[in-house]
């Protein structure tokens, strides 16, 4: 059958995914083949000090992206896109979205970004001798919890993006495994909440009035290649305004754009890894077994099967990059130069390859927001150097694109270090990967370890999702996430690899240094610059 043909008899699926800048839409046949792709650009706002996006946004991207990819399934194959095999949505993990029993908003949806949970996440690392960093959901409600904000009385259930969006196309409160180890910590051998920490919080919570337990708010977790309800009429009127879209199809478990990551790079079993580098940047090591203790630094979550992952999650990464590309673009115009911004994001980085190997003593800080693998709670945008570094524009594009790693590399020294865990192989995916070479390149000198980029890695979550939906759809009997993707899906793609010089290696470890090093500017510059 052709690809008009399996579009119109519905043997696809369809991923859609929520990044902090993009909606897409990815739809792909059983063999991970993408048929069609369609986009909506957004960007959160930051109101009364939260970072946050509306949910009347939420729901226009949604519309706008699949939208686009209706549009995009016409033009190219003469068709209506009417029916689906599977579906799913992935989005942002952590982050706080409170509905009352009626499913009113009861207050600011706040996202991963925001860092204004220190008391509750001290408290609750301590509680359950597990680290829960700031941006987690459960930090978030006991947060409001501490605060007695007048919310809380109210709240019947709490969701990530990814949870809230799934319950709004198809009424069901489910969340995928990865997603869920985001709200939570998960009991790997059970494929659920930890029941001892649940008992914990249901307790502590209960002394500060909330009427509640933990299961009645936060959704039933879920593993990969389980039936997590079917798109409702109200959820296909949600999605496409054409009307077109036919309700009925099978929706896999809602997850994290982490366990997304790890489907689109095939970094699903043990002693494999990857790095998601963009606006967020943050790596995922697959864990053969337990750390040996609890590290502040470093998240404990899942993969979408329930296979215990350890990430370094870094809240800040190339959004300053793209702000100074976006002065470049600037400049360009005002000198009369109309200019195509993927071109000129692809000489800016690959110039940045005749830089110096440490940046020529450059150093910089992309904090739009607080970052907690360094401890900081707020954030200052920052470019520091002395009379004597060289400055100059290919050090200038490295050092920002170095910095994009900064933080999740001091996670990983701990990982591959401290812990001395074993990896097999590591992916990179993501815009920071999308010039030939360079943030590849840069990766592998921070790792000190080769780097693959597969031909899909620009596709990221989005496609990630779409193959969990495919995954739902079409497993074989007891056929298991990981052989699936390896036998069926990534055995007929190909990749680069790319592994770092020793001098470049050495020049990563000098930036981290200064990196390090300058942290004290940072905390400076965060207490004198108020205004």
């Amino acid at each position: 059958m052709d690809k008009k043909g399996l579009i119109e008899s519905g043997k696809v699926s369809l991923g859609i995914e929520l990044g902090s800048t993009r909606i897409k839409a990815v739809l792909i046949d059983f063999e991970g083949e993408v048929l069609a792709v369609g986009f909506h650009d957004w960007e959160n706002s930051f109101v009364n000090g939260v970072w946050t996006y509306s949910l009347e946004e939420v729901h226009k991207g949604l519309k706008s992206c699949y939208n686009s990819l209706r549009l995009a399934v016409k033009e190219k194959y003469a068709c209506e896109l009417k029916k689906l095999a599977s579906m799913g949505v992935s989005a942002m993990m952590h982050g706080y979205i409170a509905l009352d029993k009626d499913g009113n908003q009861l207050s600011l949806f706040q996202t991963w970004r925001n860092t204004n949970t220190q008391e509750a996440a001290d408290e609750l690392t301590e509680l359950f001798d597990f680290n829960i960093p700031l941006r987690w959901s459960v930090a978030h409600l006991y947060q409001r919890i501490l605060d007695k904000e007048p919310h809380v009385a109210n709240v019947d259930a709490v969701y990530t993006l990814a949870a809230y969006i799934h319950m709004k196309l198809s009424s069901s409160k489910v969340i995928g495994i990865g997603d869920a180890a985001g709200m939570f910590p998960i009991d790997s051998s059970k494929h659920d909440y930890n029941e001892q920490m649940v008992e914990k919080f249901d307790v502590l919570s209960a002394k500060h009035g909330f009427k509640k337990g933990l299961r009645e708010v936060f959704p039933k977790v879920l593993t990969a290649g389980e039936f997590a309800g079917s798109l409702s009429k109200e959820g296909a009127a949600l999605l496409d305004e054409s009307g077109n879209l036919l309700a009925g199809v099978p929706m896999c478990p809602p997850e994290g754009d982490a366990g997304t990551g790890m489907v689109a790079t095939n970094s699903v079993a043990p002693r494999t890894g990857n790095v998601s580098a963009g606006t967020s940047t943050f790596a995922m090591i697959v864990l053969e077994e337990d750390l040996k203790k609890l590290y502040r630094e470093i998240d404990m979550v899942t993969t979408p099967s329930g296979f215990p992952c350890a990430m370094s999650h870094a809240n800040n990464g190339t959004s300053d990059l793209n702000a100074w590309v976006g002065i470049f673009k600037e400049f360009l115009e005002l000198m009369g130069h109309k200019v195509d911004i993927g071109e000129l994001f692809n000489k800016l980085y690959t110039n940045s390859l005749n830089g110096d190997k440490d940046c020529g003593g450059l150093l910089a800080y992309g904090y739009y927001s607080g970052e907690n693998v360094t401890m900081i709670n707020e954030g200052r945008l920052a470019f520091l150097r002395t009379p004597d570094s060289k400055f100059n524009l290919a050090n200038f594009m490295k050092v920002n694109l170095y910095t994009s790693l900064g933080a999740v590399k001091l996670g990983l020294d701990i990982l591959l270090k401290d812990e001395g865990v074993k990896l097999d192989r590591i992916m990179g995916h993501g815009g920071f990967f999308k010039t030939k070479e360079v943030g590849q390149r840069y990766l592998s000198a921070s790792v000190g370890a080769p780097v693959t980029v597969m031909d899909t890695a620009s596709e990221g979550g989005a496609w990630g999702i779409a193959l969990l939906a495919a995954y739902l759809a079409d497993k074989k009997e007891d056929e298991k996430l990981e052989d699936y993707l390896d036998k069926r899906i990534f055995a007929r793609l190909s990749g680069v690899s790319i592994e770092a010089t020793k001098e470049d290696i050495e020049g990563f470890d000098k930036f981290m240094e200064r990196y390090v090093a300058g942290l004290e500017v940072e905390k400076a510059a965060i207490e004198a610059m108020k205004w």
